[in-house]
């Protein structure tokens, strides 16, 4: 890294010459995580689209942006607090922040700042009840998860997952004002897909979280260990997914899709089980069941809202 940008401390803090380099507004959008925007937006957008209540279109558009900024908003403040372990992280380390292109500070101020705008537009949009939910999910990821779970404990993902899984709560609180069975499953397909989705890329990336310090469960456990932990909670999301088709909340469209892909992320999790590997789990294949796994968990969840999606249009036009 060259003198112009910046510089990581033994303590792992990032100090900024005063001729920083410039930013450009693409480094700002990284900040905001945007490949992670893109599923919340998903998964929000469905919950909106599967409530019985009505919004206009103006009040859809602005529910949604609030919750594309409230994940942005949270992704910036992850970045800014992670900035230390970010830097010391292969796939990390040309984040804008360790990267040098973005001062720490602002990059908090932004975060906060998107926060509380995010909220307070929701709320004038839509309903309390969609604004608090919203305001909690951003603090989750923020303080709850990144500040706390996230280096003292390998269950982080596992209970983090919740902070990525309130979208469709949010969507279903802006249309209604209210809560009701659906989107809480909708929350748990979400929360229970997020950690067989991680631990698939903890995996292959697991040097580089040790490095890092951070208690992902393969560095504390071991890759054996979180073979089994994939398989058995991927058996688990199966069953989650087909509640909706026990409670006759959506028809043999949705319950069709959640099989197929329900089974298909179980085969993955056994392929990342039988994969060659030493006494200790370590992959002697390069962890590639595990790099398909988790590619295709981000299709599986995709895919299953697409699903639930279809099947609410097709009861609408049979009904």
């Amino acid at each position: 890294m060259s003198e112009t940008t910046a510089q990581v401390s033994a303590t792992g803090r990032i100090r900024f010459k005063a001729d920083r380099v410039g930013t450009t507004a693409k480094d700002w959008v990284q900040l905001l995580k945007p490949r992670v925007i893109s599923l919340v937006v998903f998964t929000g957008a469905a919950g909106m689209i599967m409530a019985p209540g009505h919004l206009s279109l103006f009040e859809a558009a602005v529910a949604i942006l609030c919750i594309c900024m409230a994940s942005g908003a949270a992704g910036a403040i992850n970045m800014w607090y992670d900035r230390d372990i970010d830097a010391v992280m292969q796939r990390t380390i040309t984040r804008p922040i360790p990267g040098g292109r973005i001062p720490e500070q602002e990059a908090l101020a932004y975060g906060i700042g998107l926060s509380c705008l995010s909220v307070c537009l929701m709320w004038m949009a839509t309903n309390a009840l969609a604004a608090g939910i919203l305001a909690f999910s951003i603090f989750f990821y923020a303080v709850i998860y990144t500040m706390w779970l996230k280096r003292s404990t390998p269950q982080n993902i596992v209970i983090g997952g919740a902070a990525g899984a309130f979208p469709p709560m949010i969507g279903w609180a802006a249309a209604t004002g209210h809560m009701a069975v659906l989107p809480v499953v909708m929350f748990g397909i979400v929360f229970f897909w997020t950690p067989p989705h991680f631990w698939s890329l903890s995996l292959y990336a697991c040097k580089d979280y040790g490095r890092a310090g951070i208690p992902m469960l393969p560095v504390v456990k071991g890759a054996r260990h979180t073979r089994w932990n994939i398989f058995v909670y991927t058996l688990v999301l199966l069953a989650i997914s087909l509640i909706p088709s026990a409670l006759h909340l959506c028809g043999w469209l949705y319950t069709g899709t959640a099989l197929v892909l329900g089974l298909g992320f179980v085969l993955c999790a056994i392929r990342v089980l039988r994969e060659p590997q030493d006494e200790n789990g370590v992959s002697l294949a390069g962890d590639k069941a595990a790099r398909i796994s988790f590619r295709f968990s981000l299709a599986y969840l995709f895919l299953l809202f697409c699903g639930l999606l279809a099947d609410h249009i097709l009861q609408g036009w049979i009904g």
